[in-house]
């Protein structure tokens, strides 16, 4: 099987960069993405700013392949994701060239000749890649190796504090939204609601509250399931992402300010529609009413429908890979104390194939994208056959400022953390990693 190509599922920021490594290792590599172009999932969030800033956004292998192009690496700066798609991701995409197969879809991965249930020659067999274009035209790709990073975006989780849709959730669907808003003008004067504890709430958040600071009667909501807000946050002065930072502490600010309204422990149960809007329902029968709009961000899931015929090893709480479920789990860990995971942790009973980035992390919301550089630095190693450079360590993660894990559920007082009595005002709001 040495002379098929590894397939890499997904031209966002991890899976360019797997196929960068292993073009660096001379390696045949085809990317499958289902977007007209690179990075279409981010492209998707393009108006929102990230907490990481460029040198810690950019892959070094897909410098070294960028750089006789006479790309040069933006040194400074927090990009928005439209900037990092134009300045990094889109003319990555470009020096990979052909490599790259876009507007296709992966709708199942196999072993050829052999559903999930065979033994028998099982990892003989290559990996058969099975897609359909925009025209419906289905397809099969041979490979000796599948890299999925397929990410989390198109599964966002629902409003529904039990991890199905809530009661008329699906039915008030005009109503509510999943992403976060790049203009919220029409709001104007009505009754938003942001269910949510993340950075993607933080942000939806800040950007309605100055819509509330310009237009009178605009009233803003946000609702936690937890019983305390302290890690929303996040680790003030002690994070060495100061963006981060930032973003947490502006959102202390307007909730001091009682421009927006916080209510912890609010667990989503039912939406019910009515002639004055939405009225969102807690499961202790709590009610929020007269609500024009809904911003559900609670995160994302993995599809795993395309792996349905694949020996895979999934943590059965996170959905995350199995191997390093225990390092990234968020009721232990923030995103800066998470640590360095490659190939070792993230192999599968399927041997040749892997889940990197957003995708790996299953429901765990502690991705950053310097830790899945360093997954595909790994992978790519492991493919090529150098397992010295699969098994090193070459990740250094900034400090969050958070000790880790987010509390008791129902604990009123949060984690071990205290918030921080300094605070970090920052100029402008950011969200992702």
């Amino acid at each position: 099987m040495s002379e098929l190509p590894v397939v890499v599922i997904g031209a966002g920021p991890q899976g360019l960069a797997a196929a960068a490594r292993l073009v660096e290792r001379d390696e045949n590599v085809i990317v499958v993405e289902r977007g007209d172009g690179a990075a279409a999932a981010v492209s998707d969030w393009g108006h929102v700013r990230l907490f990481s800033a460029w040198p810690e956004l950019t892959d070094a292998a897909s410098r070294r392949l960028l750089e006789p192009t006479g790309w040069t690496a933006p040194a400074t700066g927090y990009p928005t994701g439209a900037e990092w798609v134009s300045e990094y991701l889109a003319p990555l995409a470009d020096a990979l060239g052909e490599r790259i197969s876009h507007a296709t879809t992966v709708t199942g991965i196999a072993r050829q000749g052999r559903d999930k249930v065979v033994d028998g020659g099982r990892k003989s067999q290559p990996f058969v890649v099975h897609t359909v274009d925009a025209e419906g035209n289905e397809g099969r790709v041979l490979a000796r190796a599948v890299v999925d990073a397929s990410g989390t975006w198109d599964l966002p989780n629902p409003a529904g504090a039990d991890g199905f849709p809530a009661l008329g959730e699906a039915a008030a669907s005009d109503r509510i939204s999943y992403r976060i808003p790049a203009d919220v003008s029409e709001l104007a004067g009505s009754h938003v609601v942001v269910v949510g504890a993340g950075h993607s709430a933080t942000h939806a958040v800040l950007r309605l509250s100055e819509l509330a600071r310009r237009a009178p009667g605009t009233r803003v909501t946000w609702l936690l399931r937890r019983g305390s807000a302290a890690n929303v946050f996040g680790g003030g002065i002690g994070d060495e992402l100061p963006e981060r930072a930032a973003l947490g502490s502006r959102a202390r600010k307007v909730i001091d300010e009682g421009i927006v309204e916080l209510v912890t422990g609010f667990r989503v149960a039912e939406f019910r529609n009515g002639d004055d809007g939405l009225t969102v329902v807690a499961e202790d029968g709590r009610e929020v009413g007269a609500v024009a709009h809904v911003f559900a961000l609670t995160g994302f899931r993995p599809d795993t429908g395309m792996l349905r015929e694949l020996r895979i090893d999934l943590d059965p709480a996170l959905e995350a890979v199995a191997g390093i479920a225990s390092e990234i789990d968020p009721n232990i860990h923030s995103c800066g104390s998470v640590g360095a995971t490659g190939a070792r942790e993230l192999v599968q009973p399927e041997p040749g194939f892997f889940i990197v980035g957003a995708k790996s992390y299953g429901r765990a919301p502690t991705f950053l994208a310097l830790t899945g550089y360093e997954q595909v630095r790994s992978v790519a190693a492991h493919l090529a056959g150098d397992h010295e450079a699969a098994g090193r360590n070459e990740l250094t993660l900034p400090d969050t400022g958070v000790c880790g894990g987010a509390g008791g559920f129902d604990d009123s007082a949060g984690s071990c953390c205290a918030t921080p009595s300094v605070l970090q005002i920052g100029a402008r709001p950011v969200a992702v990693g």
